[in-house]
């Protein structure tokens, strides 16, 4: 199971939200740079990157930093938040994504999503299945739609998508464990899926029981950056991986 931290950017900083809110917003530090670099360093290859001035604003806004992060370290960046056009596609490989994620768009835009898929091919494009009781939300969480999440990923799998990142958002920021009954479901009914779990990791422990219920990777966020999973843990569990 991949273990993938994020960095969620507002204003070219690192920061995190609790449940998608913006006005919870706590600054972790003003160097993503240099956060990537700590993920690096203890031998992560995966980082998810997401572009929340980008989610509100519905286009590409923070590519610099992304730019920055891949040219000055390895890590294999999925970048995500406000892609909505063929140019912020465009401009999000160009400045070193190696993947993109996106939502909002597959579900507004779902001819444009898949005019992605097919140009790019399904190992540069996630399908981001962020939900609230199980119903699809899109706009950086703020709007919710009427789609259940498990027809909508099913819809997507039957259109060529192998990834798929899956965050309930009741649990995300809460740090009070991932929401395990979801991924279940969804990998029971979708058998072929590559499943990133994201939102809720409170500690190591859940790591192991994500990776025995199937998910192929972890988005880890808030529980790296309140010291609830040390960078410590993140190295032994790399090297007890390999």
């Amino acid at each position: 199971m991949k273990i993938i931290p994020a960095i969620d950017l507002i204003d070219g900083q690192c920061v995190r939200l609790t449940k998608g809110d913006y006005s919870t917003k706590k600054v972790y530090n003003t160097n993503p740079l240099e956060v990537a670099k700590q993920f690096e360093d203890v031998g992560i290859e995966f980082l998810h990157l997401v572009d929340l001035d980008g989610a509100k604003a519905q286009h590409i806004v923070n590519y610099k930093v992304l730019e920055e992060i891949s040219v000055k370290t390895q890590l294999k960046i999925d970048f995500g938040g406000g892609l909505k056009s063929d140019e912020d596609l465009k401009i999000a490989f160009e400045s070193g994504a190696n993947q993109i994620t996106g939502g909002s768009i597959a579900v507004k835009n779902p001819s444009k999503f898949e005019s992605w898929l097919s140009l790019y091919g399904a190992k540069k494009i996630i399908l981001g299945a962020d939900c609230m009781q199980e119903k699809i939300a899109v706009h950086g969480w703020q709007e919710e739609s009427d789609l259940d999440v498990l027809p909508f990923i099913d819809t997507y799998v039957k259109k060529g998508i192998t990834d798929v990142i899956c965050t309930d958002i009741s649990k995300d920021g809460m740090l009070q464990g991932p929401s395990y009954d979801l991924y279940r479901e969804i990998l029971n009914n979708t058998t072929t899926v590559n499943l990133i779990a994201s939102g809720g990791v409170s500690s190591a422990e859940d790591l192991p029981k994500l990776a025995q219920l199937g998910c192929s990777g972890v988005i880890i966020g808030k529980a790296i950056y309140e010291g609830k999973i040390t960078l410590k843990q993140l190295e032994s569990i790399q090297l007890n991986s390999e």
